[in-house]
């Protein structure tokens, strides 16, 4: 999910990952890996982690180079996984899959005209997570000792419901919608090279003058991943409506607007399916020669591709006392 329009509502200050020392974070892991996935096709020579059969684990690379920017920060990662996908997000899935599909038919135009340019980035817009990935994902984590938990449904939901108990510090992931979850403190760019953003739950209320459910209404107006939104309703012009109104119900009946499904989507934002059949243990001891092997030997990963972010992981464990936190 990500509804862009909720950045202009959403209250964000850059931080320093010195102030997330010793903080646990739960990622939404389909999030996370999605974006090392696509960063490494387009960067990396395919060999590197192509199999013999042809199987491609390019997430192998980008969970070995992304799992230090945690460790160096004495930052304990949490990743959540999703589960099953609501009926409500049909159109969204059946549009992304429309749109990898017109990817692949011009990436097969590019590779005949020899472009190497274009189909680098075409070859990043076509990756899904398979089935071998999110196995090969989960069983290197283990070797890291990194902990996952499976959500019943959206991992974003259960990352905030998380967050909401005082499970994990913060929320991990890219896309706004974590805030229509509610959860308190969202970082993103994590995947970036710098410094991550801080985005701000009660601040963002505070700053609109907005409840909880008044909040997911305004988003509603603008549209999710569950719904197209209203035509001429901005961020702006939503949260006018909403305050106005009261909520979207208000709106609808004063503006004559109309959004489908609005009970089941506002629900699955305030009362998500989440579980608390979790454990998370922050005490991590990586068994980094079993890592090495799964990564270059089982799954035929280019040795050198990994070297570095491994010497990282090994160095980071070092200097934090990685295997000793509580």
């Amino acid at each position: 999910m990500g509804n862009a329009d909720l950045r202009d509502i959403a209250v964000i200050e850059d931080v320093s990952f010195d102030v997330l020392e010793g903080s646990v974070v739960a990622v939404d892991a389909h999030n996370w890996l999605y974006r090392y996935l696509t960063t490494t096709v387009k960067w990396t020579n395919d060999d590197i982690y192509t199999t013999a059969d042809g199987t491609e684990v390019a997430n192998l690379v980008g969970v070995v180079q992304g799992l230090p920017k945690f460790f160096e920060a004495d930052v304990t990662p949490v990743f959540v996984f999703d589960g099953a996908v609501t009926d409500l997000k049909d159109d969204e899935v059946q549009r992304r899959r429309e749109q990898r599909e017109q990817y692949e038919d011009q990436l097969e135009d590019a590779r005949e005209a020899g472009d190497a340019v274009r189909v680098a980035r075409l070859e990043s817009r076509t990756q899904r997570l398979t089935d071998v990935i999110l196995e090969t994902t989960r069983e290197l984590l283990a070797l890291l000792d990194v902990p996952t938990v499976d959500a019943p449904a959206e991992g974003e939901a259960q990352a905030a419901h998380m967050a909401r108990r005082g499970d994990v510090d913060y929320v991990g992931t890219e896309d706004y919608d974590a805030l229509l979850f509610g959860a308190p403190f969202t970082l993103r760019q994590l995947t970036s090279s710098g410094d991550p953003e801080l985005m701000d739950f009660e601040a963002t209320l505070a700053e609109h003058d907005l409840s909880w459910e008044q909040l997911v209404d305004v988003a509603l107006l603008c549209g999710t991943d569950f719904n197209d939104g209203v035509r001429g309703y901005g961020p702006k012009t939503a949260v006018k409506a909403v305050r106005e109104h009261g909520d979207l119900w208000g709106v609808s009946e004063n503006e004559d607007v109309y959004v489908e499904n609005a009970d089941r989507i506002r629900e699955l934002f305030l009362d998500p399916a989440v579980t608390e059949e979790y454990t998370i243990e922050t005490s991590i001891d990586p068994d980094l020669a079993a890592a090495r092997e799964f990564v270059t030997d089982q799954w035929a990963v280019d040795a050198e591709e990994v070297a570095r972010g491994f010497e990282r992981i090994e160095s980071s464990v070092v200097q934090t006392g990685l295997e000793d936190w509580t």
